[in-house]
């Protein structure tokens, strides 16, 4: 495992963007499996204001107290203004869950001096790892990608 992705689990107060009012996007399953985990996740989606029972922030610059993480779960397109708030905010550590990032955001990110996650999914690496995750994170380092 390398050490972004290391620094990033470690954290412990994490937003989370792409959560929805659709119970079926994989930001809402990140979010309720990091929160069991314990970690002190933080839902910011631009037009909601509660996501389970917790307060929804508007931007990652409208947290309080700030994050230290961003985990990223949105359309490619979306990715490089959210990137411009999580730095306005002054936060380093991003990753970009499967599906999100292209090589220009995840070079964008780096240019900002951030710490980037990409190409995995956060669910193989925030302990305890379960179920297909715990598979497939086995799978992965067979073929030493992990």
């Amino acid at each position: 495992m390398n050490q972004a992705i290391q620094d990033f689990v470690a954290s412990k107060r994490i937003a989370i963007v792409g959560v929805s009012q659709s119970d079926t996007k994989f930001g809402n399953s990140v979010y309720r499996d990091l929160k069991g985990k314990g970690y002190d996740v933080v839902p910011v989606h631009p037009t909601m204001e509660k996501f389970d029972q917790d307060p929804c922030f508007k931007n990652i610059q409208s947290i309080n107290p700030k994050v230290d993480g961003v985990l990223i779960n949105v359309k490619k397109d979306k990715v490089k203004a959210i990137l411009d708030d999580a730095h306005q905010a002054g936060i380093r550590k991003i990753w970009l869950q499967q599906g999100s990032e292209t090589p220009e955001t995840v070079q964008y990110g780096k240019s900002l001096g951030m710490s980037i996650v990409s190409g995995g999914c956060i669910m193989m690496y925030a302990e305890p790892v379960k179920s297909v995750h715990a598979f497939h994170r086995w799978i992965w380092r067979l073929v030493k990608k992990y």
